[in-house]
């Protein structure tokens, strides 16, 4: 491919969490970008139509007409979209959503290869890149990122194409598509800094056990630059039994006292976060969040590890952390209804990710009754891990479970439901209801007389999050 020769791409499911920033990128490095999706609301398309990309509903294969260059994902089809189809019949370039992040950060697509910085790991990879780039944007080092959300309030678009030489992005183990390319997307990526924030069993339908996953992530390690360092946390025995088997070199964090940076004295208010960080028994300083959650002080904890890394000072650091006020769907206050109960929304989908989103509720409004409508995603995900998913709502008053959100990557079920979620969640004790549609789930919520001391909080990675704005505006 000749950098200079690609004026023109096209993206096949431009609104997709991972293809939004790159056309955003790619916009704001001077090409002419198009994209198609299918008519339903995102959460990213406020900053497709801010940045000027109005996406093109459906897929015609006359639009690759002219075109340089076609990115495209597993979703809608793959390879066998008629779009992408027609790219290949005439010769144009094709590339995955995976394999167009490493090339953009490389500079084999505009010309610029940055420093790269990849957060890797199983959970709070989208708010840790978040925080790093705010972090780098603060300091006015204009860093070119790629975050897997919507609209950040302390960045603006999820991708952003900078003047600086650091180019921060999540870096997903998910194969770059299960049906023609197994890679998975982080081998794309060449990082001077690695970020591991933790390793869990997830992906099952890729990943048949942990020590695949544990494989794909050792291979990403070999990945860093000779230069380079991996910043990992060194808690819990995944990550640990992960660490022996990693050469490189690292700097760890978390919470115990053999780790290079230490978490300590964690708060937490409905309005702030506030930590301690020592490193090697010595004070580091104190450092604050515009969010809650002990897990945000965690992930805040490696941001605060890389930008030692990169050479910034405690002040800056500090200043960074504050000014970043979360992201779209982690832990995103969405607003009131008219009976006074909050409504908040998350990305959790995983039975770590439910506990501990559920703790941070639970610590930052310890008075409130808190309200989970939690929608499984994956017919996969939620049978193997079934018994973990049904004892992981300890610290929610009521869990309402609406049916299983399908993937495009599987087909459904008809002999499995998220009823036996629901009747499984109450032996352990707490009280779960079904429903099958999420109207339902409306219909439901709306008609109880819930007050000022109520958490509404919708949790998973499908299409949940649009019953809280729906309850908002007619509550």
């Amino acid at each position: 491919m000749e950098k200079n020769k690609i004026k023109r791409i096209h993206f096949v499911g431009v609104k997709g969490v991972g293809m939004s920033p790159l056309a955003i990128i790619a916009k704001e490095a001077g090409m002419d970008v198009s994209g198609s999706d299918v008519d339903q609301v995102f959460i990213t398309d406020e900053e497709l139509i801010k940045a000027g990309i109005i996406p093109q509903v459906g897929f015609d294969p006359a639009r690759v007409e002219g075109v340089d260059l076609v990115i495209t994902t597993s979703a809608h089809g793959g390879r066998e979209n008629p779009e992408v189809k027609k790219a290949i019949e005439k010769g144009i370039e094709v590339l995955s959503q995976g394999e167009a992040l490493g090339k953009f950060a490389d500079g084999q697509i505009f010309g610029k290869k940055f420093a790269q910085i990849c957060i890797a790991g199983s959970h709070g990879k989208t708010t840790t890149t978040a925080m790093i780039a705010t972090m780098l944007s603060q300091s006015r080092l204009d860093p070119s990122f790629a975050i897997g959300t919507g609209v950040i309030p302390s960045l603006g678009a999820s991708g952003h194409f900078g003047r600086g030489k650091y180019f921060v992005s999540e870096a997903d183990e998910y194969f770059a598509d299960p049906l023609n390319n197994k890679t998975p997307k982080f081998l794309f990526f060449n990082p001077k800094i690695a970020v591991v924030t933790n390793i869990d069993f997830d992906h099952p339908d890729i990943y048949p056990t942990i020590e695949d996953l544990n494989k794909a992530f050792i291979e990403f390690t070999k990945k860093i630059t000779a230069d380079g360092v991996l910043v990992v946390c060194g808690d819990g025995e995944l990550n640990r039994n992960f660490l022996k088997r990693v050469s490189v070199r690292r700097v760890t964090f978390g919470f115990s006292p053999s780790n290079d940076y230490v978490l300590e004295r964690v708060t937490t208010n409905p309005d702030k976060t506030f930590f301690w960080v020592k490193s090697h028994g010595a004070l580091v300083g104190e450092f604050s969040l515009k969010i809650f959650g002990e897990q945000n002080a965690l992930n805040a904890l490696s941001a605060v590890v890389v930008g030692f890394e990169l050479g910034l000072s405690t002040e800056q650091i500090k200043k960074g952390l504050s000014a970043f006020s979360g992201t779209k769907r982690r832990s995103e206050l969405v607003g009131q209804m008219e009976n006074g109960a909050l409504l908040y929304d998350d990305y959790a989908h995983h039975p770590t990710e439910i506990k501990e989103t559920l703790s941070s509720f639970r610590k930052a409004f310890p008075k409130h009754k808190i309200i989970t409508v939690f929608q499984p995603h994956m017919y996969s995900r939620t049978k193997i891990l079934f018994n973990d998913f049904a004892s992981s709502f300890g610290d929610t008053d009521l869990a309402i479970i609406p049916e299983i959100f399908p993937s495009f990557r599987e087909e459904p079920d008809p002999n499995f439901s998220s009823s036996l979620l629901a009747q499984e969640i109450k032996k352990h004790s707490k009280e779960a209801i079904y429903f099958p549609t999420l109207p339902d789930v409306v219909k439901y919520l709306a008609s109880q007389k819930f007050d000022k001391n109520t958490i509404v909080l919708t949790m998973g990675a499908g299409d949940v999050y649009q019953i809280s704005k729906e309850l908002v505006s007619n509550g």
